[in-house]
């Protein structure tokens, strides 16, 4: 089952999107938002799955579903934490700057909690004020929970995910350092990020969803040119169930939460940093690895970060080649 929200009100309007997500079914009568379905998950789900099985059909009344016109499927979430599963990722920005990866972050992830109060739709500009802030793209995984109590363990939180979708998680790399310089973490360098059009629930992945990891190629574009082609199911050092009892470890999850993979990173084939995509390599999911990568093999980072006009295009597609949440795609604009 796919589910989207269309723009109406703050909290968008619940509707259920066909496979090839070209058509789209109100759900409003069975729940009004997404949210409101989640906080009744399991009452409501079946209701939500026959109102799909019945737009497969064509037996209910129906209308085209334009990502453009689709707000965020949680327009606003209560919560929002991005963990740091791919550790690859981790360690290349520490190389970087000559710091060496503490052994803990092999087996303790690194996880944030960032601002949930907007999440922008797909097709939704990327604002950004002043270019020198360092603007950056960060292709992930997330998915979407229900009530988790306090104290779960891995198995008892893959039980509780409900839906699984992709996010441009916009970081502002130029105001990270003085921030994080603080000891309290980010603020003013996490804008708000871009969620795909629909998420999905586990059971309409099929393979692609095992041992609670995605596994496809998170296709990623910059201003029209491959960018990134990263295997999301490769180099996942922490899965979902991993990242959710870290998060719950000492307290309860609200049916809701979205919590994030981090940046989807590869090591290349003889285990080196990854080679760009015009090299044979599967290059990047953010601008600041592929600078990472510059700056020990080259010395320096060449490579800009995002400037206005900048396109962003972020997606995963199925064995016939279509979008399996849509496509995120974004332009930079001065604000």
């Amino acid at each position: 089952m796919k589910l989207g929200s269309l723009k109406s009100g703050r909290d968008g309007r619940l509707v259920v999107v066909s496979n090839d997500l070209a058509w789209c079914a109100d759900a409003s009568h069975i729940a009004p938002t997404l949210q409101a379905a989640l906080d009744d998950w399991e009452r409501l789900a079946p209701q939500l799955e026959l109102l799909a099985t019945d737009l497969a059909h064509e037996t209910i009344p129906r209308e085209r579903f334009h990502e453009r016109e689709a707000a965020a499927p949680l327009p606003r979430a209560y919560q929002w934490a991005d963990g740091s599963a791919y550790v690859n990722h981790v360690e290349l920005v520490r190389k970087a700057r000559g710091a060496v990866l503490p052994d803990s972050f092999w087996t303790d992830p690194l996880m944030y909690q960032g601002g949930s109060d907007e999440f922008l739709g797909a097709r939704d500009a990327i604002p950004l004020a002043d270019e020198a802030w360092g603007c950056d793209l960060e292709a992930e995984i997330v998915v979407v929970t229900g009530d988790v109590p306090r104290g779960a363990s891995r198995e008892e939180a893959l039980g509780h995910i409900r839906l699984i979708g992709l996010v441009n998680d916009v970081s502002l790399r130029g105001l990270i350092p003085a921030e994080l310089a603080k000891g309290f973490g980010f603020v003013q360098s996490k804008p708000a990020s871009a969620l795909s059009p629909v998420f999905v629930t586990p059971d309409e992945l099929g393979e692609r969803w095992k041992d609670g990891k995605l596994h496809g190629t998170l296709m990623v574009d910059l201003n029209g040119e491959p960018f990134g082609r990263a295997e999301a199911g490769e180099d996942m050092t922490f899965d979902f169930g991993t990242l959710i009892a870290h998060l719950g470890k000492t307290r309860n999850l609200g049916a809701g939460s979205i919590i994030g993979s981090g940046t989807v990173s590869n090591r290349d084939a003889d285990g080196g940093p990854g080679r760009p995509v015009a090299r044979g390599g599967r290059g990047y999911s953010c601008l600041a690895e592929m600078r990472m990568v510059e700056t020990i093999l080259d010395g320096a980072a060449a490579t800009p970060f995002l400037k206005h006009g900048d396109t962003v295009r972020i997606w995963m597609e199925d064995k016939q080649g279509r979008a399996i949440f849509g496509t995120i795609e974004q332009t930079v604009v001065a604000s």
